[in-house]
Parts: structure tokens; C-alpha cells; sequence
């Protein structure tokens, strides 16, 4: 008899997905209709964004600026935090979706949470979508927003030496893609790229890629969809499967977690593998339990806390912050192999 991978979850993170799953059976993103899903997801972000721009001390602009030759612009919002200090660090953020969700609004918390944690400039950059807009859109969106800000530093007031990336999913794909393509082009420089869970491979072969079907997040189905959506009967390149890159070295540092009952899990552990064997100095975590975006969907769970709690110590590693204590999940803080409440990384 079949175990399903719900039986591995952390009971912590169970809970919420299957509330969720109660309401859409086998989960949003199985939805037939993209149009309806669009809608569903953004309606779920809404409802998460209430209560964080309730509490939020960071202000907000949104802006548009020049996208690729011959293109659209491209949407930004940038993030200051209150009694933000003179030429601070900054994260380029790129929200996450599967290549053909999301908007600006999309992880608004993540971006508020970095921006008033650790407090930095935060732009978070759209992009277009697929399948009305195949690889490269994405990329290139990202690529000239980037050099936007870059080009802008001074009159954004950030360090550019202390210049980080970010993105979970889809949004660590073009984290990965657009650091590629920065590299390639000698574009702007970055200090760091933390890659959650990203999206990397478009095969489908690995082990965790067969093992995940019935999580009800981003499965195996789901996930084959919307790279058949992304590469729209294309051969991916570098810069639409960061895994397959014939060279990933001369990258900044990278970080990168991924769960054990996430179907990116051995995708992301060979591109770690992979980072490290190319002389990138990389950080690789691996949270068991843990689905995809669990952190979403069970915000105040134990190991979602954990989680943060190690990011936003390596950005603040990375980008020369100095953190204010806190009494909360210290026993962390000691430790990023193995901490006193189990979570192995």
C-alpha cells in the first residue's frame, strides 16, 4: 500500500494544508482553469497582505521602469524601512509563482520581513508570464530591472557593494538566471543570491521529482504544466534551467533550502553540489517535513520560524548587517547543522 508524503509532513505544517486542501481538492494549483487559479492565489495574498500592511513601518513606491529594448516596462516596489541609514545594503527581490502566477503583491510580507528585519532597501521587481510570455520574458524583465537599480544606486541611496538577490521558487530560478546573466554580461555586481527552493530543472527525472504527487502545493503534474508553459517547446539555456548551466562558477555566494517533501528537493541539492564542486561558496539546507513554501501556509509553525531565523542570519552575514538580538529561536543561532529542536540542515 502507498504511503502518501503527507504522512512525512511536520504536524505543524499539516494542519494548514489540510484546512486548505478541505477547500480545494488536490490543492490550488490544481485547478484546470489558470485564469481561475490566477484569481484564487491572488485572493489568498490579499488576505495575507491585510494584517502585514496593518503592522508594516516600512513605506512603499511603486514605480515602473525601462524594461528590455522593445518591451514593456517593468513594475518595481520599493522598500524602505523606517529610519533607514545612509547607504544601506539592498535585495533585488523576485517573487515566486511557477513562471505564471504572481504579481507585485504576490510576497509582499517576505519582502516587508527582510526589509524591517534586517533593514535594508528592498526593490521587488514583476515580471511577465507564462504562457503568454515564454522564456526569456522572465529573465530579461529581471535582468533590466536589476540594471536599473544598479545604475540607480545613488539616487536610491544603497551600497551596490552590498547588493543581494533573492528569490523562492520560480523566483529562485530567475535569482539563479539573472545572476547568470549578470555574470555573462558583466553587469551589475552582487554581494550574495539566496535561492529558496528554487526552481532549476526541467526534467522531472530526479527521485523527489516522481515522489511528490499528493502534497496539494506544487507537485510533480503541476510543476511538468508550467515548465511546458515556461519553455513553450524551446531547449531551456542557462538562464531557464540554472542546473543544466555548462558553468556556474564566478557566481556570488550562494544559500539555498529546500524541504524533504518538496518536489524540488534533489534538483536543489545537485545544483548546491554542483555550485560548491564550481568553487561557489554555497550554503545548502534541508528541512525535514517541510513542503513547499510551508513558510506561506504555516507562517508561525515552529520550523518556519527556524527557517527565517537562518536566513535572515545569513543575509545579514552576507550583506555586513549588524542584528539586533532577540530572545526568539536563539538556540539557532549556535548552530546551522543540527539545532536543539531537531531540524537538520
Amino acid at each position: 500500500m502507498k504511503t502518501s508524503q503527507l504522512d512525512s509532513l511536520d504536524p505543524e505544517l499539516r494542519a494548514p494544508l489540510e484546512e486548505l486542501l478541505e477547500t480545494y481538492p488536490g490543492g490550488v494549483y490544481a485547478i484546470a482553469d489558470l485564469a481561475e487559479r490566477r484569481r484564487i492565489d491572488a485572493l489568498h495574498a490579499a488576505q495575507m497582505n491585510e494584517s502585514v500592511r496593518a503592522a508594516q513601518t516600512c513605506s512603499t513606491e511603486d514605480i515602473q521602469v525601462p524594461g528590455p529594448a522593445g518591451c514593456a516596462p517593468v513594475p518595481l516596489r520599493i522598500y524602505r524601512p523606517r529610519n533607514l541609514q545612509p547607504a544601506p545594503p539592498a535585495v533585488f527581490f523576485i517573487h515566486g509563482g511557477g513562471m505564471c502566477l504572481g504579481d507585485l503583491d504576490y510576497e509582499h510580507a517576505t519582502a516587508v520581513k527582510i526589509c524591517e528585519e534586517l533593514g535594508v532597501l528592498v526593490v521587488s521587481s514583476g515580471y511577465r508570464k507564462a504562457p503568454e510570455h515564454p522564456h526569456p520574458a522572465q529573465v530579461d524583465d529581471c535582468y533590466a530591472a536589476l540594471c536599473w537599480m544598479s545604475d540607480n544606486a545613488t539616487s536610491l541611496d544603497f551600497d551596490p557593494e552590498r547588493l543581494a538577490i533573492f528569490g523562492g521558487s520560480a523566483g529562485g530560478n530567475l535569482a539563479l538566471a539573472t545572476a547568470l546573466k549578470a555574470r555573462d554580461l558583466a553587469g551589475p555586481a552582487l554581494a550574495y543570491v539566496m535561492a529558496l527552493y528554487p526552481m532549476v530543472d526541467h526534467r522531472h527525472a530526479t527521485p523527489s521529482a516522481h515522489q511528490i504527487t499528493d502534497i496539494g502545493v506544487w507537485d510533480r503534474k503541476t510543476n511538468i504544466e508550467a515548465w511546458e508553459w515556461f519553455l513553450a517547446g524551446q531547449t531551456p539555456d542557462a538562464y531557464a534551467a540554472p542546473l543544466h548551466a555548462e558553468n556556474l562558477a564566478g557566481l556570488p555566494p550562494t544559500f539555498i533550502d529546500v524541504g524533504t517533501a518538496d518536489v524540488f528537493r534533489d534538483e536543489d541539492i545537485a545544483l548546491a553540489q554542483r555550485l560548491l564542486a564550481s568553487g561557489v561558496p554555497t550554503e545548502l539546507h534541508v528541512y525535514p517535513g517541510v513542503y513547499h513554501a510551508a513558510e506561506h501556509y504555516a507562517p508561525d509553525a515552529e520550523a518556519a520560524r527556524h527557517m527565517w531565523t537562518v536566513r535572515i542570519r545569513a543575509l545579514s552575514q552576507a550583506l555586513r548587517v549588524q542584528l539586533t538580538p532577540t530572545p526568539i529561536d536563539t538556540s539557532a543561532d549556535t548552530d546551522t547543522d543540527t539545532d536543539t529542536n531537531g531540524h537538520h540542515n
